[in-house]
């Protein structure tokens, strides 16, 4: 198979059952490495016993170029595919399976690690048949978030791929932070180009219940605000520690959400499992609609879906509510019916 692809597929079966960030990047900027040469460049350094001379190259990474030249599924890879097999957690099969894309993804243009192409044709491989760009605001410098001009820029990177995908669409959308009145983070000129708005709160989440609830609300009565993203803003596990749900009438942000046809997302990243099960029964019961998103910033976290779907099918959701269920004609005429 061609050494490129056998590495950024290592890549994803190491970010799906996140491994380190070391380990993974080993593999890809090999592959990036070997894409920048000809394929009878990398024979030629194999045939000649030079492979290991490229830097960044090591024994493991050699080995599966090696035998990808040779025409063989390399081992590596092949023991993660076996390792891989089936959902990262079980129970959420019917959901999965009844999901058509992903409204949360994030790409290097932010805080993601990989580039928009690698996201959305990864995407497209794993039998989504549509996905979101949603990269972050200015606001987010941490995350190098995008400014106006940034944003424009990348909605031409963003038709370009699109086009080039046959049977699959690239969504341009953003994650558009809350600020701390209420508004969104980007001009109204630039929400109203993109296909996907998910509005967060990503800053002061120690907020008093009564401030906190009053700048949700003015996110969610925002014509352009389609999902509102990780609305408690936990942490229950991961490399940055834990962190408890901000505090806000859950009540009146989702019939504020129900009344508006703005979708209250379940976050499927394991370290937030945001919102807290009784808080998404309370959506589900004041009437919100659901969309299950990966929040992937890697390739192989796209598939963290799973958790999401498991949790959504232990509260017995039905899929109707689910926007990410829905063929992209529909999901689009929803995410413009208020602009």
């Amino acid at each position: 198979m061609d050494p490129v692809e056998a590495l950024d597929e290592i890549g994803f079966w190491l970010e799906r059952s996140r491994s380190s960030g070391y380990r993974v990047e080993a593999f890809r900027t090999v592959a990036r490495t070997l894409e920048s040469r000809s394929a009878k460049t990398v024979r030629s350094l194999v045939e000649s016993g030079r492979l290991r001379d490229v830097r960044g190259i090591g024994e493991r990474t050699a080995t599966v170029v090696e035998q990808a030249l040779a025409g063989d599924v390399p081992e590596y890879l092949a023991d993660l595919r076996e390792q891989g097999e089936g959902p990262l957690v079980p129970g959420g099969e019917t959901v999965r399976e009844a999901l058509r894309g992903d409204l949360h993804v994030h790409s290097d243009w932010s805080d993601g690690g990989s580039p928009i192409d690698v996201m959305a044709r990864t995407a497209r491989w794993l039998g989504h048949e549509y996905v979101a760009l949603t990269d972050h605001s200015p606001r987010l410098k941490v995350a190098n978030g995008l400014s106006a001009h940034r944003l424009a820029e990348q909605l031409d990177v963003v038709a370009e791929v699109d086009a080039g995908l046959d049977d699959f669409r690239l969504l341009a959308g953003i994650e558009v932070d809350i600020l701390e009145d209420g508004t969104l983070d980007q001009t109204p000129r630039m929400l109203g180009r993109l296909d996907v708005v998910v509005a967060s709160v990503h800053s002061k989440l120690r907020s008093d219940r009564r401030t906190m609830t009053r700048r949700m609300l003015g996110a969610i009565d925002d014509p352009h605000t389609n999902v509102l993203g990780h609305c408690t803003g936990r942490l229950v596990e991961g490399a940055r520690g834990t962190r408890p749900p901000s505090q806000f009438d859950a009540k009146a942000v989702f019939t504020a959400c129900a009344e508006q046809g703005v979708a209250v997302e379940v976050n499927a990243r394991p370290e937030r499992a945001d919102p807290p099960d009784d808080l998404l029964r309370l959506a589900l019961d004041l009437g919100c609609l659901i969309s299950i998103d990966s929040d992937a910033h890697a390739p192989g976290q796209l598939d963290f879906l799973d958790h999401g779907c498991a949790r959504v099918a232990g509260l017995d959701v039905p899929l109707e509510r689910i926007v990410t269920t829905w063929p992209v004609d529909r999901l689009l005429d929803w995410t413009h019916a208020r602009r």
